[in-house]
């Protein structure tokens, strides 16, 4: 009796913990090593704020600096001047005020209280970086405030929300205003950027300014003057006469130039004004002057043509669009497309209001279905950089044999400059990842000099990685263990690798929602009630950014269920499971969609498929073979054959042969039947039969 008692309170307490957690979850309170009662040792890579926040404060109140009256809170986003995914150092002002250096979030600063928005893949993260100054707003999380809800209930009575409207997508200003509406809560765009002018330019990374050049049309596999016609017929299409880029990799598309502007992504910092006679660049023309760049876009040339560049300064874009605006009778604004804000709230008030056609980038569409050139050559990356992953893998397993430490940094700087050996490799195209033990179960931890881990053979590595080559861009995760896994690390890693392989044999017809796919990557993971709180995959450029509109892959995200898979798209798939503190799994292939003429289906809809571009062996005493079918075990002995036959003849051609080596004792036959075993329990013999379909 005694114990039933303890067992119910026991779990009354549980469930009431739990129920606090929830509490505290929703209102951003629950914080590492920020309880007000002890005195417990904060992570070793915060920040502390204090200073800045205190700065940015005293700023908020100056009308003399800002130009207009006081505001009682400040937006700051996430976002450089074309609302790019990766940043510049220089532009990473959510970083310099929070200290929370990840891709997503945004932050609201008020005069007593800074709260930080951001998504499943950072929670973890941002609760080490960010000081006890801040709250954290887990999205993903039941009952998490969005930011103007937030607002509404910290300000009943109204307040003056600052924002720079250069760092905030017309889309974003647009959303907060209309939740706003009718709270007396003011949406104020600042002439002035606040964490400008509180970032000493001694401590702030210096603007990258780097060379343009030419992307070859061997790679490029359409020259830019057949682009801008295509570009030209669907502006008018849309209604419009005229259309402002702002994205930097729709830029390097349509032109077929590349730059090193921003970290890991090929692209010019510029804008774009094309109509149907002419096209203005603005952009640091400094940066034209080497690599033909200038002669190539016709630039240069006496006569001007409609496919002639006319080059301006990069700040001239908003005069250009005051004065320019007035000849044209609709001029189309990028709009907000999956991964895409579109254009930001400033270049919206820089054209009269009725002459603005918000509408989603036709460049975007175009340049997300690849031309056979873009194809064959994201084929031909792939390979080079499964030699390159392999050839990482065998060195860094020899040496830690024979007795060698490494630690994340170690084999992040050691992936890289394996990389960097393939030939037209032009580096990284995200920051390396890798994660040891608990740091794994951070979706997208990045090791720094304060958090760097020892590699031990008790847990697993996650290690996530891509490069940009002119004839492609890639990305790939692989877990592995260097000691023996246990039972738990075996089963999650299998039933990750169980997501890959089932999304990668679905055949569907063309008007199937990507949404309605996702299902398949998470299925075996909801078998036993886990999930990961983030999106399985997303689009691929070639040669450009590492994640492209409009594909993303989320069962629950609302694009997701009205999009739909194209031949000729590329995009990853990217399962995973967290144990927090203990280990992460993460398991990443690129997928090329392609279409399957020879089915044909009764309602006249096509039928399409994936093939794995990514050639990297998976890790066989990781996984927890009784789980495997024999189809799935087929598969990936069809996969391993592949990665023989490819990557081992791209070893041989550099004459890595220790890579090669290893590859084939990584890819060896998985026997496809599930064998019978056979036990003695006390004097009964037992035929236990594993195979498929046989049961007793």
């Amino acid at each position: 009796m005694e114990g039933i008692l303890f067992g119910v309170i026991f779990y009354c307490c549980v469930f009431v913990s739990f129920a606090y957690d929830e509490e505290l979850i929703a209102k951003g309170e629950l914080r590492k090593a920020c309880s007000k009662h002890g005195n417990a040792i904060p992570p070793a890579r915060r920040i502390n704020s204090t200073l800045r926040l205190i700065e940015l404060r005293q700023l908020m109140d100056s009308e003399v600096r800002l130009g207009t009256h006081p505001v009682d809170a400040y937006l700051v986003t996430s976002s450089d001047e074309h609302q790019s995914v990766e940043v510049d150092e220089y532009d990473r002002r959510r970083e310099y005020i929070s200290g929370f250096s990840g891709s997503y979030g945004d932050a609201i600063i008020t005069r007593d209280k800074a709260v930080l928005w951001t998504d499943g893949r950072y929670h973890l993260q941002a609760d080490e970086q960010i000081d006890c100054n801040w709250l954290l707003m887990r999205e993903g999380h039941k009952n998490i405030p969005t930011r103007s809800q937030w607002l509404k209930e910290q300000f009943p009575n109204g307040t003056r929300l600052g924002v720079n409207p250069k760092l905030i997508s017309e889309y974003m200003w647009k959303g907060i205003k209309h939740e706003l509406a009718g709270a007396k809560i003011h949406l104020i765009a600042l002439n002035v950027s606040l964490i400008d002018e509180i970032w000493p330019k001694e401590q702030r990374p210096r603007k990258r300014t780097k060379d343009a050049f030419i992307l070859d049309i061997k790679y490029a596999g359409k020259n830019y003057t057949s682009k801008l016609e295509e570009v030209r017929m669907l502006v008018q299409q849309a209604g419009a006469d005229a259309m402002v880029v702002t994205s930097l990799d729709e830029i390097a598309w349509l032109l077929n130039i590349r730059g090193r502007d921003i970290p890991y992504s090929p692209f010019l910092r510029s804008y774009l004004i094309l109509d149907m006679d002419n096209v203005f660049l603005y952009v640091n023309p400094k940066q034209l002057q080497q690599n033909d760049v200038l002669r190539y876009l016709h630039a240069q040339s006496g006569l001007r043509h409609y496919d002639t560049v006319q080059i301006r300064n990069y700040s001239e874009i908003w005069a250009d669009l005051r004065t320019k605006s007035q000849l044209y009778n609709k001029i189309l604004i990028p709009a907000h497309c999956v991964y895409s804000e579109g254009a930001s709230h400033a270049i919206y008030e820089h054209i009269f209001p009725d002459k603005r056609l918000p509408y989603q980038s036709p460049i975007i569409y175009l340049k997300s279905v690849k031309n056979q050139m873009e194809i064959e050559g994201m084929k031909r990356a792939h390979v080079k950089d499964g030699a390159a992953m392999c050839d990482f893998l065998a060195y860094i397993e020899t040496q830690m044999a024979k007795g060698r430490i490494f630690t994340e940094v170690d084999l992040a700087n050691i992936l890289d400059d394996f990389r960097y050996e393939q030939l037209e490799s032009l580096g990284n195209s995200f920051r390396t990842i890798v994660g040891f033990a608990g740091n794994g179960a951070q979706p997208h931890y990045t090791p720094t000099k304060n958090t760097n881990a020892v590699i031990f053979d008790n847990a697993t590595v996650v290690i996530e990685s891509g490069a940009q080559y002119y004839e492609g861009t890639t990305s790939v995760t692989r877990s592995v263990h260097y000691g023996e896994p246990d039972v738990l690390m075996k089963e999650a890693y299998t039933r990750v690798l169980l997501g890959q392989i089932v999304f990668s044999t679905l055949t569907f017809p063309n008007n199937m929602k990507i949404a309605e796919a996702d299902i398949l990557a998470r299925s075996s993971l909801w078998e036993i009630g886990l999930d990961y709180l983030h999106e399985s995959g997303h689009g691929v450029g070639s040669f450009s950014g590492v994640k492209e509109s409009p594909i993303a892959i989320q069962y629950d995200l609302e694009v997701s269920t009205k999009q739909t898979f194209k031949a000729g798209y590329f995009f990853t798939i990217e399962p995973g499971y967290y144990k927090e503190g203990y280990f992460g799994v993460r398991l990443q292939n690129i997928f090329e969609v392609v279409e399957k003429p020879w089915l044909a289906h009764t309602s006249g809809h096509k039928y399409l498929g994936f093939k794995t571009l990514t050639l990297v062996p998976y890790q066989q005493k990781l996984m927890a073979m009784e789980l495997l079918s024999t189809p799935q075990r087929k598969w990936l002995n069809r996969y391993n054959e592949e990665i023989r036959q490819e990557v081992g003849a791209e070893l041989k051609r550099q004459g890595k042969m220790d890579g090669f080596y290893w590859m084939m004792e990584n890819t060896k036959y998985i026997p496809e039947n599930k064998s019978c075993r056979i036990s003695l329990v006390g004097t009964t013999l037992l035929f236990i039969f594993s195979c498929l379909n046989l049961t007793l």
